[in-house]
C-alpha cells in the first residue's frame, strides 16, 4: 500500500500521546525541581490545584471565550442556509450531534471548532471563507472541523494549553525567587544542583511550547484525513486548503492563544516557511504537505 495520510492516522495518534507522555514528564520534572529547591512540597500542591481550577474554567467556558474574542455571531437561518445544510448533512453522516454554527465577519478565509465535548460543540467559519470556496470545498472544511470534534481534539488542546501554562508559571516563579535569597542553595551540593535546576526552569517552557505546537500539527493532519474520509472527496478539502493558503489576508482579531484552533494560521499563510526552526515553531503543518497528503503523495515532513 502506498504511503499516504490515511495510512498515517494510527501513527499520528501514537505520536500525539507519546508527546503528551513527555509533556507530563516535564511537568513532573519542573515540579520536583521547585519542591526540592524550596524544601516545600506544598508549593507544588498549590500550583497543581491552581492549574486544575484554571483547567476546569477554561474547559467549561472555552467556546464562549473564543467566540467572544473573535466576535462571532450565530448563523442566520435565511442568509446562511447553505452552511447550515452542509453542517447538518455532515453531522448526520459523522454520527455527531449537530454543533452550533457561528459566522465571523472577517475577510480572511478560515474556520475553527471549539467547545468542551461533542454535545456542546461549535463550528465557526469566516465570511471570507464562504466568499472564496465552492460548495464541495466548504464541505471539506466543515468536515475537517467536525473531525476535530469527533476526535476529541478540543479536550486535548485544552489539556496541553493548561500544561504549558503550568510549566511556564512555576518556572517563572522559580526563576524570580531563585536570585533573591529563596531556597536553601548553600546546602544543596554546593549550589551545583541549583544551577542545573535554574537551567532546567529556563528551558522547560520552551520545550513545553515546542511540544504544544507539535501536538497541534499532528492533530491537523489527523483532522484532514478524517475529514476527507467523511466527505469521500479529498480533492474538495485539498482545493480549499490551497485557496486558503493563497490568501495573504491576516485575520483582524488574530490571537496567539487561539491560533491552533483554526484550520489555517490566522496570522497568514505559513506554508512557505520551510526552515527547520521555522517549522518547529509553526502552529500548523505546511499547507503543501497537507495538500500532498490528501492527494495521495508521500508526506515530505513525516
Amino acid at each position: 500500500m502506498s504511503s499516504n495520510l490515511y495510512t498515517h492516522q494510527g501513527s499520528n495518534i501514537r505520536k500525539t500521546w507519546l508527546l503528551m507522555f513527555f509533556f507530563l514528564l516535564i511537568v513532573i520534572g519542573v515540579g520536583w525541581v521547585v519542591s526540592w529547591y524550596y524544601d516545600s512540597p506544598a508549593i507544588l500542591v498549590g500550583f497543581v490545584l491552581f492549574s486544575i481550577i484554571m483547567n476546569i474554567v477554561s474547559y467549561w467556558f472555552s467556546d464562549k471565550i473564543v467566540l467572544k474574542m473573535h466576535k462571532a455571531r450565530p448563523a442566520n437561518e435565511a442568509t446562511d442556509r447553505e452552511l447550515i445544510n452542509i453542517l447538518e448533512n455532515l453531522s448526520i453522516t459523522a454520527g455527531l450531534p449537530m454543533p452550533k454554527l457561528y459566522v465571523v465577519d472577517d475577510p480572511a478565509p478560515n474556520a475553527f471548532a471549539t467547545g468542551r465535548d461533542k454535545e456542546h460543540a461549535v463550528v465557526a467559519v469566516t465570511t471570507g471563507l464562504v466568499q472564496i470556496l465552492e460548495r464541495n470545498e466548504l464541505e471539506g472544511v466543515i468536515a475537517h472541523e467536525l473531525s476535530h470534534i469527533g476526535n476529541r481534539d478540543m479536550l486535548l488542546s485544552t489539556v496541553v494549553v493548561v500544561l504549558v501554562g503550568f510549566v511556564t508559571l512555576i518556572s517563572d516563579f522559580f526563576l524570580r525567587t531563585a536570585f533573591h535569597g529563596g531556597g536553601d542553595r548553600d546546602n544543596k551540593a554546593g549550589g551545583a544542583l541549583a544551577i542545573i535546576g535554574i537551567v532546567f526552569a529556563i528551558l522547560a517552557p520552551l520545550i513545553a511550547t515546542l511540544m504544544q505546537l507539535a501536538i497541534s500539527r499532528k492533530r491537523e493532519f489527523l483532522a484532514d484525513a478524517s475529514g476527507a474520509l467523511l466527505t469521500r472527496y479529498p480533492d474538495g478539502l485539498a482545493s480549499a486548503l490551497t485557496k486558503i493558503n493563497n490568501s495573504s489576508i491576516k485575520m483582524k482579531r488574530a490571537n496567539h492563544a487561539t491560533a491552533h484552533l483554526f484550520i489555517s494560521n490566522p496570522f497568514g499563510p505559513d506554508g512557505h516557511a520551510r526552515g527547520f526552526l521555522n517549522k518547529m515553531f509553526m502552529t500548523h503543518p505546511p499547507m503543501e504537505d497537507r495538500v500532498a497528503a490528501l492527494l495521495g503523495h508521500k508526506l515530505g515532513s513525516k
